[in-house]
């Protein structure tokens, strides 16, 4: 779009009327009263403990109500864990180490690998399973990054809802308060979930390696820390077979959850400094210079809608090339060329699209 006809569409929208009543400016109660696309991650039976769909739900299969993106995850990694067991056991002869049982031996050598641990009870001693190796170490740290990215933010962020409701259990807290929390201290909320769950993951390692591993204290606890930090020092490893089943499942979630809880704690610094940023944004002095760059359709006037554009643009949360993308698809829809949109426009540009 020509940079004239683009200061003639910003003209048209952002031009403030010639009279402004401060009490009742329709345009200011659409800016304070604008409403964006619903949640449509959490349902209102969910957060208020009550099924509203409970009759179409029974006719749903377990599978059928598990979220799409664990469920993809999930599948990935049966996938790889299976691949992975039944290659190792192919090569079995070529690992060396402390053995227990074949099929089991290879389950847990996958996860070690996959997990980076690497303590060193198995290592391969030939040249298929060190090729093999290479290739699951890889595939399997791409396989940690899809679960730490989908299925373990799914499960962390259905935990938020009981614990925004237990941290306010004497209010009433009803489902559009619970989503307006959940908006305001997402990562913060899913810290603390994130980190809950890393602890009871630590207690449980290490009284699994006291109780089944007969480790002391102290190693027990040594043992479960250079595990999940995937340090895997190897001078402390499951060496039973009870052992090494709970260490196919404990190691693969406990490594998972301590990279999500990092990746939280990142992103609460991130977002600590972009409150930071907003919040100097909104309270530094409007000046002559702000005005002047504010002013869009350089009509020495500056209007609602200007006003906003130019502290958003501040605070980094739209750019100008946003800003001009976003000018360009309202002057597609704008079939009339009224400056402004209707359904009549709508149902024109939709039928002008839907033409060969």
């Amino acid at each position: 779009m020509a940079n004239g006809e683009e200061n003639d569409l910003l003209t048209k929208l952002l031009s403030p009327p010639s009279q402004i009543n401060h009490k009742s400016d329709p345009k200011k109660r659409r800016f304070r009263r604008c409403r964006s696309a619903p949640l449509a991650e959490f349902v209102p039976g969910e957060i208020n403990g009550t099924d509203d769909a409970q009759t179409a739900q029974g006719s749903e299969s377990f599978l059928d109500q598990i979220h799409p993106s664990f469920k993809r995850v999930a599948i990935y990694l049966i996938f790889y864990l299976s691949i992975g067991t039944i290659c190792f056991y192919f090569v079995r002869d070529q690992i060396k180490g402390d053995k227990i049982d074949g099929v089991l031996d290879s389950a847990y050598f996958t996860i070690v690998t996959m997990s980076t641990v690497g303590y060193g009870d198995l290592v391969p001693n030939g040249t298929a399973s060190k090729l093999l190796s290479c290739a699951f170490v890889f595939s399997g740290m791409v396989i940690v990054c899809l679960i730490v990215s989908k299925g373990a933010d799914y499960l962390v962020e259905k935990q938020e809802i009981l614990l925004i409701k237990a941290m306010h259990m004497r209010e009433k807290y009803g489902t559009i308060d619970v989503l307006k929390e959940m908006e305001t201290n997402k990562v913060r909320y899913k810290c603390f979930v994130s980190m809950a769950f890393l602890i009871v993951l630590v207690l449980a390692g290490t009284v699994f390696l006291v109780t089944i591993e007969k480790l002391d204290v102290v190693d027990a606890f040594y043992c479960v820390c250079s595990t999940i930090t995937t340090l895997g020092y190897g001078d402390k490893s499951f060496s039973t077979k009870a052992g090494r089943v709970f260490a196919i499942f404990w190691i693969l979630t406990s490594t998972i959850c301590l990279a999500q809880f990092l990746c939280y704690i990142a992103e609460l610094n991130t977002e600590s400094r972009q409150k930071d940023l907003v919040k100097n944004v909104l309270t530094k002095k409007m000046t002559n210079v702000d005005l002047e760059a504010a002013d869009v359709d350089e009509n020495g006037i500056v209007g609602a809608a200007e006003f906003i554009i130019y502290k958003l643009k501040e605070m980094g949360k739209i750019n100008q090339e946003e800003i001009t993308l976003l000018l360009q698809e309202f002057d597609n829809l704008d079939v009339d060329h009224s400056g402004t949109l209707s359904t009549c426009d709508l149902m024109l540009a939709q039928s002008d699209q839907a033409r060969p």
